[in-house]
């Protein structure tokens, strides 16, 4: 099974889902993001802003899921931001022809929460010093995605809920304790 946790910079996607492996057991989370940092080194892919947008990538997250479940078994918790909706309905049709079963969780906090989060983020954020005005700018693309997103998955407002809270919530709800 995986739990897909979707939602933009701030939602608390990573630390939720630091907190939900702490409560599941045979839980493991995967960054997909660390799929598009490989195909980052492959010479000649076209330069499109956004290593969502290279078929290659899409395809890689799916297999790459479902080879490790498949080999270790148990949960794995995906943490990846997805709003594109043709991106998203290919990789989940992709992981159910796997077999996978797939529980996509959209954590949502409101947009002024949403802006404090990124700024905080960014002062203690050594590995991208600079990614404050990059997730801000990311902002308005995830609330033109939210019509979709909240057809699509479990929306989680995290605005006024901590992340060990949001991590129980989600193990009770898909049954994982």
């Amino acid at each position: 099974m995986i739990i897909w946790m979707n939602g933009t910079f701030g939602a608390g996607k990573t630390t939720t889902a630091n907190e939900l492996v702490k409560l599941v057991p045979a839980s493991r989370i995967f960054d997909a993001e660390e799929v598009g940092g490989m195909l980052r080194h492959v010479r000649d892919l076209p330069q499109l802003g956004d290593f969502q947008h290279w078929p290659p990538w899409r395809h890689l997250v799916v297999e790459t899921a479902s080879q490790l479940l498949k080999y270790l078994g148990g949960v794995l918790v995906v943490v990846q931001s997805v709003l594109v909706e043709q991106y998203w309905t290919e990789i989940r049709s992709g992981l159910e022809k796997a077999d996978v079963q797939v529980h996509h969780v959209v954590l949502h906090a409101d947009h002024d929460t949403l802006v404090k989060r990124i700024e905080g983020d960014d002062e203690n954020n050594t590995a991208f010093p600079n990614n404050r005005q990059w997730r801000l700018d990311h902002l308005a693309a995830y609330h033109g995605a939210r019509p979709w997103l909240d057809q699509a998955g479990d929306v989680i407002d995290t605005t006024h809920v901590n992340a060990a809270d949001v991590a129980r919530l989600i193990a009770d709800k898909h049954r994982l304790l």
